[in-house]
């Protein structure tokens, strides 16, 4: 039996209720088809991933049609709870305590993410009880355990530029041995977007191939320019 649970968590994409910091430059359909495309990215990098379980973490429960033709391939589990902290327990705690020895759950925001850090994320689950990989905002955009950890999920105030900080000091309280990935990005602002833009930009046709095809059908002006406010978009079939 595989020991090694590899989740992404995912809502599904609604205009007005998804990537909604990204409108504008974007209307609220195409941020959501961006999100759209953000998620297969994500669920190609979990597929690069040997020797686990891939699990895709879904919401809202009425939706396991769409995510069940978007990822036959994995298994599913709906979240649940009422914040983003008690769900992340709530998914983790389940796959440790039906047999797997590690499980790793990582967002959907991150589509250029290297599939390296997320193999090192079980090596380094070899030797700590907690690895973190932090984003540059303070956050995280992966977090692995080898047991269950309500505390650092529940206890910590999640979407806050110091939540990578407080879940460390909770495991030291904890007397756990952490380890950190490499620093990432996930993508909810225009200026995070402009990154991944240049990112794609330094990087083979093979990386976030989803996103890329996306963002090469738009022409985004940058914040400063005059017509930022009122861009719409091109129309997509």
């Amino acid at each position: 039996m595989i020991k090694r649970a590899l989740l992404i968590i995912a809502k599904r994409p609604a205009a007005g209720q998804t990537k909604t910091r990204l409108s504008p430059p974007f209307s609220g359909e195409e941020a959501a088809q961006l999100y759209a495309c953000f998620l297969k990215d994500m669920l190609e990098i979990a597929r690069a991933i040997p020797k686990v379980r891939r699990i895709l973490n879904y919401w809202p429960l009425a939706e396991r049609d769409y995510f069940r033709k978007l990822a036959p391939d994995f298994e599913l589990l709906p979240q649940s709870g009422n914040s983003l902290g008690e769900r992340l327990d709530n998914i983790l705690t389940y796959c440790l305590t039906h047999g797997f020895e590690q499980a790793v759950i990582a967002n959907s925001d991150s589509p250029t993410l290297p599939v390296a850090y997320v193999q090192q994320a079980f090596a380094r689950l070899n030797d700590a009880e907690v690895v973190l990989g932090p984003c540059d905002d303070g956050g995280y955009y992966l977090i692995g355990l080898t047991r269950p950890q309500p505390r650092l999920l529940r206890e910590v105030q999640m979407s806050t530029p110091t939540v990578k900080r407080d879940t460390l000091a909770l495991a030291k309280e904890e007397g756990l041995k952490t380890a950190l990935l490499p620093t990432w990005y996930d993508v909810d602002t225009i200026t995070e977007l402009e990154r991944l833009k240049d990112d794609l930009d330094r990087t083979n046709d093979g990386v976030a191939g989803h996103t890329r095809n996306f963002l090469q059908r738009l022409e985004i002006p940058s914040p400063n320019h005059e017509n930022y406010g009122h861009y719409s978009g091109a129309q997509l079939s």
